[in-house]
């Protein structure tokens, strides 16, 4: 199990249409994958899930478990980091 902190980046933050490529990113790994934020946990690969409506530079920790668990953190901080 691999986790880490990450800082969101996008500017419109973790709202309805960011949520739903969030979950298409991290359907793209055979790893489970859990963002949390404070006392939130939610699957990543769940659109229902996404309800943490998160702001640009709020921190998440994203944890993944898996055969693809590391490229999993990447591509998601990829994303959230909006690099």
């Amino acid at each position: 199990m691999t986790s880490k902190e990450i800082r969101i980046g996008l500017s419109s933050g973790l709202e309805a249409r960011p949520a739903a490529m969030l979950v298409q990113v991290a359907s793209q790994y055979e790893s489970s994958i859990y963002v949390e934020s404070e006392e939130k946990r939610v699957n990543a690969k769940s659109i229902m899930g996404m309800t943490l409506g998160l702001a640009e530079g709020a921190h998440v920790k994203v944890t993944a478990d898996g055969s693809d668990e590391e490229s999993a953190i990447e591509g998601i901080e990829k994303y959230l980091s909006n690099q």
